[in-house]
């Protein structure tokens, strides 16, 4: 039997056996030989603090382990075979457990191998591992049987691809793992809370300030300010390309897009910046009952549509081209893609228009959505607004 005890700035392990005779351990230290308890711990004779014996049982070992050091137990590295210091806070009630885990594995080792510091375990020191933390360590742990259906997994998961009636056991593995291992939520989006929230607000008084006073922009400056926002509140996009020339095969011509979106694969999409001017983006007056898109709207969804069908009969000759043209502006090795194309559309208001004008455009937008996502300036300013307060609650 083996415990952990604390005594006199010590830590001890206590060691007996109700099942086998102690002479085993004498004789090792008789011969200045080390062995090992649980498999873990290397002991020898010069670790030996104290050997309590009596004629009725089996005689008693006492092993230093480690020793405190201000408020921390620090632990023997030769005992366990550690590169790095490992420290336990005085306040936990340190036992086996927390050195001897499932499949008689040491679990400071485990950790030892993945780590270049020294460990502190628990108290409010800076830089700890939490007590809480270790514990979730140890109890995800892979034990016996987790390893077993584990093997069985990865077996069965190749022999059912061959064979018929082969019981798939990943499942029962995955059902194991999702039970056994607890939820830990990060708080990596609250690291950058503030920085985004500080992006976010900055990015809306810009546009707002950019809408209050639109008349004092040319079109061109205002589509450069304009694309700073985009690829910034959709960070999918790495770089932007002007007057982007493609031929068109079917009428022998060479085409212009003003601006062409690259996101981080490599593939190519449209966009299509309108200065406002306060116009609506449906018709005021219904036809049919309806308010269709104004003009404008309607001529831009249908030029991006045929810059779309251009762009994809330039195929692989087309793609080599852009991306020689361009290669100073990408990643190195990457490569632009034509795979249907996407386009973005940004124009107009729809802050003044009635509940029937909502209605009957975002039917507009749900139409065109797999090719073309329509976006009014009220739209930017309500999606930044409201990343903001969700922010806010982190």
């Amino acid at each position: 039997m083996v415990s952990i005890l604390k005594h006199d700035h010590q830590l001890i392990l206590k060691y007996y056996s109700e099942y086998r005779s102690g002479d085993w351990v004498d004789e090792k230290m008789q011969n200045d030989e080390n062995f090992s308890v649980l498999s873990i711990f290397q002991l020898n004779r010069e670790l030996l603090v104290e050997r309590i014996s009596d004629d009725f049982e089996e005689p008693e070992f006492h092993f230093l382990i480690g020793e405190l050091i201000d408020d921390y137990y620090k632990i023997d590295n030769e005992v366990l075979g550690l590169t790095n210091n490992f420290f336990f806070h005085k306040d936990i009630d340190i036992c086996v457990e927390h050195f001897h885990v499932q499949s008689k594995t040491s679990l400071l080792l485990q950790i030892d191998r993945f780590v270049d510091t020294a460990i502190y375990i628990g108290g409010d020191k800076e830089d700890i591992l939490p007590f809480e933390a270790f514990e979730n360590l140890i109890e995800i742990f892979p034990t016996s049987h987790e390893i077993t259906l584990y093997r069985h997994a990865k077996v069965t998961s190749i022999l059912t691809n061959y064979f018929n009636n082969i019981t798939d056991k990943e499942e029962s593995y995955k059902k194991y793992i999702n039970k056994k291992t607890p939820l830990i939520r990060s708080e990596l989006r609250k690291t950058f809370q503030e920085l985004d929230i500080l992006k976010y607000e900055t990015l809306l008084e810009k546009l707002q300030q950019m809408l209050s006073n639109e008349i004092s922009y040319s079109e061109k400056q205002w589509q450069e300010e304009i694309l700073q926002i985009i690829l910034l509140i959709f960070p999918k996009y790495i770089a932007v390309f002007e007057e982007v020339q493609f031929k068109d095969i079917y009428n022998n011509k060479t085409r212009r897009l003003d601006y062409g979106l690259i996101d981080f694969m490599g593939n190519l999409d449209l966009i299509e910046i309108k200065v406002p001017f306060d116009k609506s983006i449906v018709s005021v007056n219904p036809y049919r009952d309806n308010h269709i898109p104004n003009r404008d709207l309607s001529g831009t969804i249908m030029q991006i549509e045929k810059y779309i069908y251009y762009l994809n009969k330039t195929g692989i000759a087309g793609e080599r081209k852009l991306t020689e043209k361009y290669k100073e502006q990408l990643p190195d090795n990457l490569e632009i893609k034509i795979t249907n194309p996407n386009g973005m559309i940004i124009m107009g208001r729809d802050i003044n228009l009635t509940m029937e004008q909502l209605a009957d455009f975002e039917i507009i937008k749900r139409k065109y959505k797999n090719v073309i996502d329509i976006f009014t300036y009220d739209d930017l300013l309500r999606r930044m607004e409201i990343m903001i307060k969700q922010l806010r609650k982190l």
